[in-house]
């Protein structure tokens, strides 16, 4: 046995036996899809010790990657480093956190690190190539970059795309093959806002719950279009709730839901519970469309067609995983290229790029996907943040995209790594300078759905239940009429075809499967 490994083995047989028992424990919980039932037992564990474990730390910092809290994974894998730095999985796991945070060349150093400790490794050999060849790709996009670059929105060439007679899916125009080369021009502008079809939409619902896609060059033109669509409109979006007209005399409403991650058939059910998006029955789902549910593609393919149908039925706002390292990472980059290609993953990248960041129902509630800014922020400085691209780790953007609330004043580090926690003084001083009245934010699972805090002035929303088939939770969405004042609903999961989430993730994503 090398001194390593002796190290380690007396690491693990000096345990009391109540620590052993509440750490086997959390290994069983964080193996049966449970991270946050294993975060608790591992804190119990190490609070009954007198100096840091490194195996329990980082046993702790592997559940913390499952729920995404990437900036404690770095504080519990650094802390069992100094405590035991020839313990390899404690640098396993900072890696697998620096690289989901964009950060390469942090992620490299640690996975070399594994590699000096475990020079068989395979797996650690394929982690540190991944870092390596990501660290290169982002010094030749740098030293490719140019004001000039044409985005491939601008240069995409929809008609050059065929349809093969065998296609059996929709068509835009309604017929039952493709319009011939002369209507191509007919064909593109059916894609404007306010103009598809809103037959093609439910056709292709159909076609998606069958476990087919719509073809290519409907794709492309839906994703150029929608680019185009968002650009025009600012980063924060002013929604009224609709007005009651003589033939309905009932109430109406706006829906905000949360994340979705992909798992189209619980976005069906909200549908089936709810009705479908229309100007008298407008959603706003917010952020964190993909990734994760291997129905990713699916679900945004089926929120942008009811926007350019219909863009007052249905709004969208980024979300932190409608960005270019989550979806690498977590699936839904995979999973495009498997249903369609590169090219159509780049169109849905600048798509993203270009998504409203926030919004605000009837001037008095606010929400974005994450969190409010730290600093004192007026409603039109948000409304005048600059898109079109991946977001920056600081500042406004990366506030609302990444930031958490937390139960006591201020505000801290985030425990994801990016944008900080904010605690209910700084809620109450944002709504109270922009003259709102509530915070409505998504972001996190939520047991029951939805959660209340900050003295009912922010809200939580999640609408992925049972989330990764693991979580075990509820969805939930809001209701909010006239009066702004919010209504729940929640739901549980529903059955879905047997693919598991995050089929389609590959490479360095197998380590937050």
């Amino acid at each position: 046995m090398t001194a390593n490994a002796a190290k380690t083995q007396a690491t693990k047989n000096d345990l009391p036996e109540a620590v052993a028992q509440l750490k086997d424990k959390g290994n069983k919980a964080l193996v049966a899809g449970h991270p946050l039932e294993a975060i608790g037992l591992y804190t119990e564990a190490l609070d009954l010790l007198d100096e840091p474990n490194a195996i329990i730390l980082s046993n702790r910092a592997q559940a913390f990657i499952k729920v995404e809290n990437y900036g404690l994974v770095i504080s519990d894998a650094t802390l069992a480093i100094e405590a035991d730095a020839s313990y390899p999985k404690a640098y396993y796991r900072r890696g697998t956190a620096h690289f989901a945070l964009g950060k390469a060349k942090l992620a490299r150093k640690d996975f070399k690190q594994v590699c000096k400790l475990r020079p068989k490794d395979r797996d650690a050999r394929s982690r540190y190539a991944e870092c390596d060849k990501r660290v290169k790709e982002a010094l030749f996009a740098t030293a490719i970059q140019s004001a000039e670059t044409v985005p491939l929105s601008d240069s995409f060439q929809a008609n050059d795309i065929i349809i093969a007679p065998n296609y059996d899916g929709p068509h835009p125009d309604g017929g039952e093959v493709c319009l011939a080369n002369g209507d191509l021009d007919k064909e593109d502008a059916l894609f404007e806002p306010g103009k598809l079809p809103m037959d093609f939409v439910m056709a292709a619902i159909e076609c998606f719950k069958n476990q087919k896609v719509i073809h290519k060059r409907y794709t492309a033109r839906l994703l150029i279009h929608s680019k185009r669509y968002f650009e025009t409109i600012p980063s924060l979006v002013d929604i009224k709730v609709p007005q009651s007209t003589e033939e309905s005399k009932e109430d109406l409403h706006v829906t905000v839901c949360g994340d979705t991650h992909g798992q189209f058939y619980d976005v069906m059910n909200i549908f089936k519970l709810n009705g479908f998006p229309s100007p008298t029955n407008p959603y706003l789902f917010n952020g964190d469309f993909v990734d994760r549910g291997s129905f990713s593609v699916e679900v945004i393919l089926t929120f942008l067609m009811f926007k350019m149908a219909c863009p007052e039925s249905i709004y969208l706002t980024r979300g932190n995983h409608e960005t270019k390292n989550m979806n690498r990472i977590y699936g839904f980059e995979g999973e495009v290229k498997a249903k369609y290609d590169d090219k159509i993953f780049d169109l849905f990248l600048e798509v993203f790029g270009q998504l409203p960041l926030a919004s605000v129902i009837e001037d008095k509630v606010f929400i974005t996907h994450g969190g409010i800014p730290v600093v004192p922020t007026t409603l039109d400085e948000i409304r005048k943040i600059k898109r079109g691209g991946e977001p920056p780790e600081k500042g406004l953007m990366s506030d609302l995209l990444w930031s958490d609330p937390q139960p006591f004043p201020g505000k801290s580090p985030s425990k994801r790594g990016v944008g900080f926690a904010f605690g209910p003084d700084i809620t109450e001083a944002f709504l109270e300078k922009n003259n709102l009245e509530l915070l409505v934010r998504s972001h996190e699972v939520k047991d029951e759905g939805y959660l209340v805090e900050h003295g009912n002035k922010t809200i939580t929303i999640f609408s992925a239940p049972n989330y990764c088939d693991s979580m075990g939770n509820k969805g939930a969405f809001i209701h909010f009429g006239k009066d702004c004042k919010p209504n729940f609903t929640q739901f549980e999961a529903v059955p879905h075809p047997d693919v598991r989430p995050m089929a389609y993730a590959a490479g360095m994503g197998g380590l937050f499967s």
